[in-house]
């Protein structure tokens, strides 16, 4: 079963938010134990909406790449404002990598994806 390609793009982005608040839900659970529920919800979540993006026709390599790199970079960007926790100039270096890192599996698939229409 294949789902409409373009709903792919807003299945990873529901996977990459689900997986973020299971993330950060995980910290704020160590003092208030009922967000553990929140914590398997958003995980379990995250995996559902990563295998419908899978069945919606994108790519493993790409879908796996940008749910792990923007999780990433998303959790320490919420972390800070969440949790007071510090983004050293390193980590926004990091982060800033992470980003072009996307951009670069993004742009690398379009181009093989677009060699494989050409092939007969």
């Amino acid at each position: 079963m294949r789902l409409n390609p373009a709903r792919g793009r807003w299945f990873l982005a529901l996977a990459i938010l689900l997986e973020v608040t299971g993330s950060l839900s995980l910290k704020g659970a160590l003092d208030a134990p009922a967000l553990y529920a929140v914590v398997v919800a958003g995980y379990a979540g995250a995996f559902c909406c990563l295998a419908l993006t899978l069945l919606s026709g994108v790519p493993l390599g790409v879908a796996y790449g940008v749910w792990g790199a923007s999780g990433v970079a998303l959790t320490a960007i919420l972390s800070m404002v969440f949790f007071s926790e510090p983004l050293s100039p390193l980590m926004i270096l990091g982060i800033a990598v992470i980003i072009v890192g996307v951009l670069c599996i993004e742009l690398g698939a379009h181009i093989a994806h677009r060699r494989r229409i050409e092939v007969p």
